[in-house]
């Protein structure tokens, strides 16, 4: 620092030591910025650069890629190459990937057996179902199932119904083990005879002395019991205060519910998965079957079909391409964990596991040219704390499947900004509404979205943007996002 003012008297050298400091300081927290910046960094335009300040991000957290179609070099990266955790935005990749390894045209059978004598109409044995995996056999299209097994001029089964879900081998963690939330929709576990999600929707009706509750479906071994309250407070978002206890015996299950509920709250529902996968499978039979004018005398039991056994009757899912739809756009956990067992189906024999699934989809992923170094896939659909993927993998594979022919089904599985799925509040009467295609992430500290933005000057680009940070929450993640797709929209 001699240098710096020893032309100076000595006077003025005191007078300006505390400025050749500060100067000197200055200079070397550039030199350190420039070092210890994020490669690319400097060129962050202002829109984003302003939304990262704004949601206080450090750039070090967080991995953005934007590189549109038929162009060689990106037009933005920062940490592209930074493997990180995408939460439900990795759906992109399942889905694709069962696209590609299965077809859009690809369905799930679901197997009907009489195991026993059939006189008139009546089986003196049990029913058999053998489930395959079909994502999507939601109550509507199990009651179909039931009214075709009905026209077969079936109506009393004086034994059993027997649930044969071994095609697949379902190794994972009990639904609370993520976020000791078992009852909550997103945590539920993949089966291959997987029904109407296991879902059941409870309304809640406040009267003068309490509120009744009621279920959707009306389960036959469900009991429900009611010990809510209801008061006078205003309706708001917080305003219900209502715990569920789930227990089951062996026979019926029972949810109790207690808490409080203020009587201008006519309207509320919630929807949980309470009861154990066979018990929820046998009631809705039970009720749709009765629908349909038939009886079963006995309960249930988990088995497997006998090798040699000939099925009655076999019910067809909807096809793949309609299945993704439903999945991206709403984010659907169970749905995209049972796809990454269908893909390694396509390659392993029964009874198929995770890991197959896994090997099968990186294995065809590096087949067709994508780099997926850094890619750790865990359940297919997000909810893990393990799940990594790099942002520029994720525009490489947006970018390749634009290219083939199966683009239109994987375009238009996901969410359109400002009209529908998850993304359908971003953007809402603006000029980019309508103009994004995109699939949303979120857990505790992550945040992320992809898809195709088409831009005002009518190219298309692929954006990933990814966050892993404390300050994602309360809509950090979402300002630098919204940030990143409006300049892409403006490009």
């Amino acid at each position: 620092m001699r240098g710096c003012f020893a032309h100076l008297m000595p006077v003025q050298r005191l007078r300006s030591r505390r400025w050749c400091a500060l100067i000197m300081g200055m200079v070397l927290l550039v030199a350190l910025s420039n070092v210890l910046a994020p490669k690319g960094w400097a060129k962050m335009p202002k829109p984003i650069a302003s939304a990262l300040s704004k949601a206080k991000l450090p750039p070090s957290a967080v991995s953005i890629s934007v590189h549109a179609i038929g162009e060689n070099k990106p037009r933005l990266q920062l940490n592209a190459t930074t493997a990180r955790n995408p939460a439900s935005a990795i759906k992109l990749v399942t889905t694709w990937t069962a696209l590609e390894v299965l077809g859009p045209t690809h369905v799930w059978p679901t197997e009907i057996y009489l195991l026993g004598k059939v006189e008139g109409d009546t089986l003196e044995g049990d029913l058999a179902i053998k489930g395959y995996g079909d994502p999507f056999l939601v109550i509507e299209q199990l009651w179909l199932l039931v009214g075709e097994l009905r026209r077969t001029g079936l109506r009393k089964i004086t034994g059993r119904l027997l649930l044969d879900d071994s095609y697949y081998a379902v190794n994972a963690p009990p639904p609370g083990a993520f976020d000791n939330r078992p009852h909550r929709l997103y945590n539920t576990r993949p089966n291959a005879l997987l029904t109407n999600f296991y879902a059941t929707r409870f309304h809640f009706s406040p009267g003068k002395k309490g509120v009744s509750v009621t279920a959707e479906p009306d389960l036959p071994n469900l009991e429900i019991i009611s010990r809510v309250k209801s008061n006078n407070n205003n309706c708001s978002a917080n305003a219900p205060k209502i715990r569920l206890s789930h227990e089951r015996e062996a026979k019926v299950e029972r949810s109790t519910f207690t808490g409080s509920l203020p009587r201008q709250c006519r309207r509320y529902s919630l929807s949980r998965s309470v009861m154990h996968p066979q018990a929820y499978t046998y009631g809705l039979f039970k009720r749709l079957w009765e629908q349909w004018g038939g009886t079963i005398k006995r309960g249930f039991a988990r088995t497997q079909v006998p090798a040699d056994a000939k099925p009655l009757l076999t019910w067809h899912s909807r096809p793949l391409g309609d299945i993704v739809r439903p999945l991206n756009k709403w984010s659907n956990n169970v749905m995209s964990r049972l796809l990454l067992f269908a893909i390694g189906a396509s390659v392993h024999p029964p009874p198929v596991n995770r890991a197959q699934g896994v090997a099968v989809l990186k294995k065809h992923l590096t087949n067709v040219g994508l780099n997926t170094e850094g890619l750790v896939i865990d359940n297919g659909a997000g909810l893990s704390r393990d799940t990594r993927v790099t942002a520029r993998f994720m525009t490489d594979l947006l970018r390749y499947a634009w290219r083939t022919p199966l683009m239109p089904e994987f375009v238009s599985s996901l969410s359109v900004v400002g009209t529908d799925g998850t993304a359908r509040r971003r953007f809402r009467a603006k000029p980019e509404a309508g103009r994004m295609h995109v699939k949303t992430g979120r857990l505790k500290q992550v945040s992320a979205i992809a898809g195709y933005v088409h831009a005002r000057s009518g190219k298309t680009l692929t954006v990933a943007v990814i966050a892993n940070h404390k300050n994602v929450r309360r809509y950090g993640g979402k300002t630098l996002e919204n940030a990143v797709l409006k300049w892409a929209h403006g490009l």
